[in-house]
């Protein structure tokens, strides 16, 4: 394979920046990255990322700006709740990430925004919702994916649409128990 088409495995060295131009994530070893490697066509990347590299060569350089609709998708500001703090260990702390998990075994990430008297303010999106991705990369190789990468690709696709939630926080949370959602006047 020539080019980076449906069924290629591909292997892309990256970095990432936000608008502001901050790194936010590098394949450098140094800093502790790797390169990406990936079947293309399944959705292993976030959409934006994979039809910017579609039709690259290897040894091919390219700037990709990604929307946040094609990238991590927008903020849902719903998903910013106030969660009891008996819900917690003792020790939390602005930033601490904590999985919760419904009775069905679906997770949701919940990053510590807030730890007040009352509760805990926690964020169920991803860190990067909402924000425009700026990705340089560099094709390092393409080749033709074999038949047992593209089955693991296939179904690691099923099962990710199989996953998909229209509500991504869980309806019922075991683990720390799903909350109203916070009031953005009470975030202040």
């Amino acid at each position: 394979m020539e080019t980076v088409q449906p069924n290629a495995f591909v292997t892309v060295e990256y970095t990432l920046k936000d608008d502001e131009g901050e790194l936010l994530d590098a394949s450098d070893p140094t800093m502790g990255g790797a390169p990406i490697e990936y079947v293309h066509g399944y959705g292993m990347l976030v959409p934006g990322l994979e039809l910017g590299l579609l039709g690259l060569r290897a040894g091919d350089t390219k700037e990709i700006e990604v929307s946040s609709e094609d990238g991590f998708g927008e903020r849902d500001e719903e998903l910013v709740m106030l969660v009891d703090r008996e819900d917690f260990p003792a020790e939390v702390h602005v930033g601490d990430e904590f999985v919760a998990e419904s009775s069905e075994g679906e997770e949701a990430v919940m990053h510590v925004l807030e730890v007040r008297e009352d509760g805990v303010v926690v964020d169920a999106n991803h860190p990067l919702a909402g924000e425009r991705l700026h990705y340089s990369v560099t094709v390092k190789s393409i080749r033709a994916a074999t038949q047992e990468e593209i089955e693991k690709a296939a179904a690691d696709l099923n099962e990710a649409e199989e996953e998909v939630n229209p509500d991504p926080v869980p309806q019922e949370l075991v683990t720390l128990g799903r909350k109203e959602p916070a009031d953005k006047k009470d975030l202040n």
